[in-house]
């Protein structure tokens, strides 16, 4: 009988995946001055493109210090 479930590997491969993303967003958060947190957005559909936008073309909280 086949399983079409997640197994055990799969769910190791999906933790790896998203400690890969959310690493980098996290740290890219954290450097242009918004909370870390805010890092954990990439991993929800539709949402993390909107992310992506927001980092790209919003005035980071770093900039607005000087």
């Amino acid at each position: 009988m086949m399983h079409y479930g997640m197994h055990t590997g799969g769910v190791i491969w999906m933790l790896i995946v998203g400690a890969l993303l959310v690493i980098p967003f996290w740290k890219l958060t954290t450097r242009t001055g918004y909370p870390g947190p805010l890092a954990l957005l990439i991993l929800i559909p539709l949402v993390n493109l909107g992310f992506i936008y927001f980092l790209a073309f919003s005035e980071w909280p770093v900039d607005r210090r000087d």
